[in-house]
């Protein structure tokens, strides 16, 4: 429940960053999807602890000297474990 609180409003918190702050900077963003938009399906995908440390951690990495590219969130493996 709480979990789902805080993944409400650091999504909200990013949309606002992309409807209000981001239109004022020159497009810079080394990766497909952008660091927001990666932030915003890390946090669905991964719920707001995991989702937010793999959003910080591509934020981190996004500088002249760091990787860009292609780079999807890694999903979730809903896989059954085989049994014996």
């Amino acid at each position: 429940m709480i979990g789902k609180l805080f993944s409400g409003l650091l999504i909200a918190f990013v949309r606002l960053y992309q409807a209000v702050l981001s239109p004022y900077f020159p497009n810079a963003c080394r990766y497909t999807p952008t660091c927001s938009q990666y932030m915003i399906e890390a946090i669905r995908e991964w719920g707001f602890w995991k989702g937010a440390s793999l959003g910080f951690k591509r934020i981190a990495s996004c500088h002249p000297w760091g990787g860009s590219g292609y780079d999807p969130v890694p999903r979730r493996c809903n896989c059954e474990k085989p049994e014996h």
